[in-house]
């Protein structure tokens, strides 16, 4: 059985990034890393999109920028100026193809594309099970969501944003490829909270996503018709698709963070890294992944890593709302972008305002419905 310092239990984009950026630190070359995954990594299996007022270290993995976004509900359509914003799409290919182009090159990294079976811990080592091998370590890093977990217990909510995504190329030139539709409203609703995500490349190029915040997936044929019926809306009329994509994206405030122990931590959506309000999960991840690398160069005590804020209470709030009263998701949103300040609640979702700032924010959203989720998740909390 070979033994590593570091295992990481699932190789999604949590755990590449905090690899790529203990490679980048230069403070981890003595230490033996493994990853384990049954996806190869080899397929352009998801889209990220994040937005930032800077250059990202994640750069030469940005497919396309956006300076603009179009916000939609069936009453009204808004142009919102991003500056000093811009909105970043990263496509999964890309990403990987830049990590694994470090990580090849490093002599203390191995990558086993084996599904991870069984994770068993005692005071002093961890072992891992996959379907054919076993390892041993001394610090594991776990990626591996446990649905079961967060779904079986009624204190936190839990949705999904679940979508279905056309990547289509249009004879009709009808896309503004300035311009990223970052939520449309206008689609029926039928008692949940669904809008269309547009991210055009080019006039004739552009991802389509029909896109739902609720409890239960729909039929593929449910999304592929509204998906259908918004490139018709648009004019379009002979389209070719290109790729599909696919996914659902937990969530919920469900605190993951206490099953970490000294030795093992969850990270990513296992770990609560997945912003629960929105369902993004690159800047949170880039932000995690950066405390996480500076905190195995002073701690050891996984334990003493998760910290809760103020945004995990709002977020709270927001799932409350939705979890008993769905069909209000697009209210709520179209409450907040129809007269606020776009640059400050892009910054309110990055988690980086001030109290101030978020008492701005949230006094445009339908107060009662706060009100009363105040009450609601207090009265959970003491039961």
């Amino acid at each position: 059985m070979k033994h590593f310092d570091y295992i990481f239990t699932g190789a999604g984009l949590s755990a590449l990034m905090t690899v790529y950026k203990m490679v980048q630190s230069g403070k981890f070359r003595d230490k033996s890393i493994l990853l384990l995954d049954e996806n190869t990594k080899k397929t352009n299996d998801r889209t990220w999109c994040f937005w930032k007022t800077s250059d990202s270290v994640w750069e030469q993995s940005i497919s396309k920028k956006w300076d603009s976004a179009l916000f939609a509900n069936a009453d009204f359509h808004r142009d919102l100026d991003l500056k000093p914003y811009r909105y970043n799409m990263v496509k999964g290919l890309d990403f990987y193809n830049r990590v694994f182009d470090l990580l090849s090159k490093q002599e203390n990294i191995t990558f086993i594309n084996q599904k991870v079976l069984e994770i068993k811990e005692s005071e002093t080592i961890i072992m891992v099970q996959t379907e054919s091998e076993s390892f041993s370590c001394s610090k594991l890093f776990n990626s591996i969501y446990n649905k079961e977990k967060a779904e079986n217990q009624t204190k936190y909510p839990v949705l999904q944003q679940h979508f279905i995504g056309w990547f289509i190329k249009s004879e009709q030139a009808v896309f503004n490829p300035e311009q990223a539709t970052f939520m449309d409203f206008s689609v029926e609703q039928k008692g949940n909270t669904r809008f269309m995500y547009v991210l055009p490349t080019s006039k004739t190029e552009a991802l389509l996503e029909y896109t739902l915040f609720s409890h239960h997936h729909l039929k593929t044929e449910e999304y592929e018709n509204e998906i259908q019926q918004y490139i018709e809306k648009l004019g379009i009329t002979n389209y070719e698709i290109v790729e599909k994509e696919q996914g659902s994206i937990p969530m919920t405030c469900y605190p993951f963070w206490k099953a970490n122990t000294k030795n093992v931590i969850n990270i990513g959506t296992s770990g609560g890294w997945t912003k629960a309000s929105t369902g993004y999960t690159f800047k949170n991840s880039d932000t995690k992944s950066t405390e996480l690398v500076a905190f195995l160069q002073r701690e050891t005590d996984f334990t003493k890593f998760h910290k809760s804020t103020k945004f995990w209470f709002y977020d709270l709030l927001l799932l409350d709302i939705l979890d008993r009263k769905n069909e209000l998701g697009s209210s709520i949103f179209s409450s907040m972008f129809k007269k606020g300040n776009p640059t400050l609640i892009f910054k309110f979702l990055d988690e980086e305002t001030s109290l101030k700032e978020d008492i701005t924010v949230i006094l445009k959203c339908p107060k009662m419905l706060f009100i009363k989720a105040i009450f609601h998740v207090a009265s959970k909390a003491i039961k």
